[in-house]
């Protein structure tokens, strides 16, 4: 217990600003400000002052829009940000663990993605993310890469994503109607049952790439729906084709995952407990 303790007390975790980090309970958090990861030698810095054992990289640029608009931020943030920390943490001898997105396969795949499928990325997003992979598949060997799928967390603060937004549609008296795609599908995750997925991993030998989510398969329709069920809402929710929106990239449809360690709880028994606690 004492060497597992020591090495979540000296855990680097990235992207603390975001909500994923928020159910970090351990660990030296840094933000973009306290650091800039696109820096190598304030990365360097870093690793000099607290010589962390294990890297839990958390920090990414998620807005899928914005990395559309501005390709140099994306790559940037996602991968030569991963690459500066992985190059850290190999002349460290840090374990780094760097979380993912199903959004680097193409999702024309029937059925869910394994952990060997061939990543296909579709927009700028998923092959910033993709270039993260293989920064730290190439530079370490003591590292796990984490895929994981359709995050929701953070409360009304810090969630900027689907869920999050879907309950301040719900929540605005403008609001007549919701609607949400039945063409892409995914799995629905928690980021506090992710936490406790990557806690598990910093402290064991698992090397390799993994996949992460909750159980179930859900379109983005079936996710509104149940939200505004258990919020008890009475603005109806309509399925709707993604060709409807006006989207600015190409999105991966089929965003399901496999495990080869198994799946977390159902994501509707997350989703309940995150909305009922957190909202």
């Amino acid at each position: 217990m004492a060497m597992a303790d020591d090495i979540l007390e000296n855990t680097l975790i990235t992207g603390a600003g975001g909500a994923l980090a928020g159910y970090a309970d351990f660990g030296i958090k840094k933000d973009h400000h306290s650091l800039d990861i696109t820096d190598l030698a304030a990365v360097r810095k870093v690793f000099k002052e607290v010589q962390p054992r294990a890297i839990l990289h958390l920090a990414a640029a998620t807005d899928m829009g914005k990395c559309e608009a501005d390709p140099a931020y994306a790559y940037m943030a996602n991968a030569v940000g991963t690459y500066n920390l992985a190059l850290a943490a190999r002349e460290g001898g840090a374990r780094f663990i760097y979380v993912s997105t199903a959004g680097v396969f193409d999702g024309e795949k029937k059925g869910a993605y394994t952990e060997s499928d061939i990543p296909n990325p579709p927009n700028i997003y998923g092959h910033s993310k993709y270039l993260g992979e293989f920064a730290v598949s190439g530079l370490l060997e003591n590292y796990v890469i984490v895929r994981t799928c359709w995050v929701f967390g953070g409360g009304a603060e810090n969630d900027k994503k689907f869920v999050g937004k879907i309950v301040g549609k719900l929540r605005d008296p403008q609001t007549k109607v919701l609607k949400g795609t039945s063409d892409e599908i995914g799995m629905p995750t928690y980021g506090k049952d992710i936490m406790a997925s990557l806690k598990k991993l910093l402290l064991g030998d698992e090397k390799g790439i993994v996949h992460i989510a909750n159980e179930g398969v859900a379109s983005r329709y079936e996710v509104a729906k149940y939200i505004a069920e258990t919020l008890a809402s009475t603005i109806p929710v309509e399925s709707a084709m993604s060709s409807s929106f006006d989207l600015s990239m190409e999105i991966t449809k089929n965003q399901s995952l496999s495990s080869r360690i198994g799946l977390m709880r159902p994501w509707q028994r997350a989703l309940k407990e995150y909305l009922t606690k957190e909202w």
